[in-house]
């Protein structure tokens, strides 16, 4: 009996040993990891929904700032707080694990790329015009996060015309080719994929980074820039089938090399503009060296405004470097494309950058977190303005932009991700996105700046993401849900006019809105 009951003696006496060791014991990173992080950030820690988590990606940030994005997430992204399920170890072994070198070394050259591309559906087997008798200008391509697919709606019925699927995590950002005819879309992973809106089928797919930001295509048609964290690059694809055609690395003078933020067309420069996540530059990029003639081979310096050759870099896709005091992540053109109004989301603050003479010309007062890819401009009392919604505050922000002084900050329910208007409306929606407001949709009038009406199309859901018809006699919004949908509103009564169940879309674009680069939606 004493004999029987020996083992159980000595394991009580042992428990408080046994747990003081569990308790110093070193928390393992790379199973945690597996555990918490891996489904977002991919089980090599090359990204996938969520950025990349290796040294490479990680220059900005110090390990002691990681940790604190783990514990307390990342505002407007879907970065969540582990602050409540993982311990203080846990959280230090987890920001120890991804700035330690991965087991492979992060690389995708061209020869990488072509061995991913794909081409689907050659071009001389695509029909003449649209198989459906929908107008093609009036497509919506709506980006369905739940399950990875797109669909194609008539924005005159209101009725889907294709459903397609897509690689997994695709950025919202759709583009199109200038005629509005193909489609293209960029994953987080890198994939980009075309796809024809007159015969509805798969053109080509390519892999052209590990980690992508977003994409832009030129306004001649003829070429797709890719933005990459990493690798650092800038990809140059031809539009026709996402062949590569060149790789610029993202590389300062001085050897610095850095991510890029994003990429956008700026058609009357015929020009590629992309801003540098890591330095202090944006990039101009000529695609038309004849249309284009003055910019290739030149640096301007902040310090000088003056410009420096930068040697052989001259021709097709030549870089021309503006230098800049702080680094901007996020951006946003005034309608000639001559001004670029951008921010930094960790350092505050707003500037202006004439492109023409390569220099800032005007800080502008934008606390908080302003979310300028998502601005929007008007002309009110014969002066534009731009407004943009802020990820870290409830407001919106006015700014004239010939004094760029702030005229108005309009107080909203919370935080704001995308805002929306159209020339045929007086209103300007913005949505709140994050907090207990989330599922309210507010909307503004734009001659007195002041909020008029509240929407809630699907209480207690997300309602994120407005977009209008071309003729801006209908918005739609997102209902970010599993068992969401995309919800009709009349523009001018503002009651909801249709609702088609979708599977947690992120947004959707209009075709016409987008290759008119209208002045109440995103470029």
């Amino acid at each position: 009996m004493r004999r029987a009951l020996l083992p159980a003696i000595i394991a009580a006496l042992m428990a408080p040993a046994v747990a003081a060791w569990g308790q110093g014991r070193t928390p393992d990173g790379a199973a945690l990891y597996r555990d918490h992080c891996a489904a977002c950030h991919g089980v090599t820690r090359l990204g996938e929904m969520g950025p990349a988590l290796v040294p490479e990606s990680l220059a900005r940030l110090t390990p002691e700032r990681a940790e604190k994005v783990i514990a307390r997430g990342r505002v407007a992204t879907r970065m969540p707080a582990f602050q409540d399920t993982l311990s203080a170890a846990e959280i230090a072994a987890l920001s120890r694990y991804i700035f330690s070198p991965p087991a492979t070394v992060p690389v995708w050259d061209i020869a990488k790329m072509r061995a991913s591309h794909r081409l689907q559906t050659p071009r001389d087997r695509l029909p003449a015009k649209p198989i459906y008798h929908a107008d093609p200008l009036n497509l919506f391509v709506v980006v369905e996060a739940g399950d990875h697919h797109a669909t194609i709606l008539d924005g005159d019925r209101f009725v889907p015309l294709a459903r397609f699927a897509t690689p997994r995590a695709v950025h919202g950002g759709t583009k199109f080719s200038p005629d509005g005819r193909f489609l293209y879309l960029v994953s987080r992973d890198g994939w980009v994929i075309e796809y024809d809106l007159y015969g509805l089928v798969p053109v080509a797919k390519i892999r052209a980074g590990i980690n992508s930001r977003n994409i832009a295509v030129s306004a001649d048609g003829r070429y797709v820039a890719v933005a990459n964290s990493l690798p650092d690059s800038l990809v140059i694809l031809d539009a026709t089938d996402l062949t590569p055609v060149k790789v610029i690395p993202v590389v300062g003078d001085k050897g610095a090399r850095s991510r890029l933020s994003a990429v956008y067309t700026a058609p009357p420069r015929h020009s590629f503009i992309a801003a540098l996540k890591d330095l202090a530059e944006i990039w101009e990029i000529g695609y038309d060296a004849k249309a284009h003639p003055v910019y290739p081979g030149f640096v301007h310096s902040y310090e000088t405004g003056h410009a420096e050759a930068l040697g052989d870099r001259t021709g097709p896709f030549a870089v021309r470097r503006i230098r800049l005091q702080t680094p901007i992540e996020d951006f946003f053109f005034n309608q000639s494309y001559s001004l670029v109004i951008g921010a930094s989301r960790a350092l505050g603050g707003g500037q202006v950058i004439n492109l023409n003479v390569g220099r800032k010309i005007a800080d502008v007062a934008l606390d908080g977190m302003p979310h300028l890819g998502s601005g929007i401009s008007w002309k009110r009392n014969g002066h534009w303005v731009m407004a943009t919604p802020n990820l870290r505050a409830a407001k919106v922000s006015v700014i004239d932009m010939e004094s760029w002084k702030t005229i108005a900050t309009i107080p909203t329910l919370g935080p704001g991700f995308f805002m929306r208007s159209h020339k045929a409306t007086p209103y300007a929606w913005v949505d709140v996105f994050s907090g207990p407001n989330r599922d309210a949709i507010q909307v503004i009038d734009k001659r007195s700046l002041t909020i008029v009406r509240t929407l809630r199309p699907a209480p207690g859901k997300t309602s994120m993401h407005i977009e209008f018809t071309r003729d801006g006699a209908y918005a739609l919004v997102s209902i970010w849900d599993m068992d969401g949908a995309i919800v009709v509103y009349d523009a001018k009564t503002l009651e909801e006019f249709k609702r088609l169940p979708m599977k947690k879309p992120v947004g959707k674009y209009n075709v016409f809105n987008k290759i008119t680069y209208s002045a109440g939606t995103s470029h």
